[in-house]
């Protein structure tokens, strides 16, 4: 019996190590990004950030990508007191990557029922207090402004810190080309399961294909979200998982 057909649709570079994980498992997975990450074209916000680092209590990585960016720009290592959090392992490897101390992260644990904001928050809400300030560091949009869901922010100054937000990349639609579009025609139909780790992506997938009906197709998202978002996109078939390898080939098991 053939392996199922798995569609990948993070970013190249995450892209590239999930379909590595999903084949070592015995999926027959493809990538077909929908969504491009890219350098800010002007750093110098970046490194202004970088110079005032010691005026917060706390750094909060919305991705691994967040990560690779906000330390990619400037010109030596930096010298972190603060606390890291990180939503998820992914960010919490990526901040070990580039030389964070394990002591020096809080994310939520490895068993936890989600990875996101509130799990996050569950963790690092006794380290707010009046006066205390965290930087967000993000993605934004093309143009480079900053968007996402901003709860975890007003949960920061409900309990009397202060928020600044800095945007490290820059996200991007895809560019489609003809086997890119075969892939999605593929499952559009329900010939593959489609990996969906962000609305966005399927956003940008709806608009790329707008005249695709998705009522065949068959999909498993790494949070509740972003199926709700997959519904209200017409896919036939959602599924929720955690984002790790076992949960990720027993959810695409069942959707099978």
């Amino acid at each position: 019996m053939p392996s199922q057909r798995v569609i990948v649709t993070r970013p190249a570079r995450e892209a590239a190590r999930w379909v590595e994980a999903l084949r070592h498992a015995g999926l027959d997975a493809v990538a077909l990004p929908l969504m491009a990450i890219a350098p800010m074209p002007d750093t110098d916000a970046l490194r202004n950030a970088h110079a005032g680092l010691d005026r917060f209590a706390a750094l909060m990585f919305v991705s691994a990508a967040a990560v690779e960016h906000f330390f990619a720009a400037p010109a030596g290592a930096l010298a972190l007191s603060a606390r890291c959090w990180a939503t998820g392992p992914g960010t919490s490897q990526a901040l070990q990557a580039v030389g964070v101390p394990a002591e020096l992260i809080d994310a939520p644990a490895h068993d936890a029922a989600q990875f996101d904001s509130e799990a996050l928050w569950a963790r690092v809400a006794p380290q707010v207090g009046a006066g205390a300030r965290v930087l967000i560091v993000r993605g934004g949009d093309a143009g480079g402004r900053a968007n996402g869901r901003d709860w975890l922010a007003r949960q920061i100054e409900a309990a009397g810190g202060t928020v600044e937000t800095i945007v490290a990349y820059r996200r991007l639609p895809p560019a489609f080309d003809a086997a890119d579009r075969r892939l999605a025609l593929e499952g559009a139909r329900g010939a593959a399961i489609w990996l969906f780790s962000s609305s966005e992506a399927i956003g940008n997938l709806c608009r790329a294909l707008p005249e695709i009906d998705w009522k065949a197709s068959r999909a498993v998202t790494t949070h509740a979200r972003i199926a709700q978002t997959a519904r209200e996109a017409g896919f036939g078939s959602v599924r929720t998982s955690l984002p790790t390898v076992a949960a990720l080939v027993a959810s695409i098991e069942l959707a099978a």
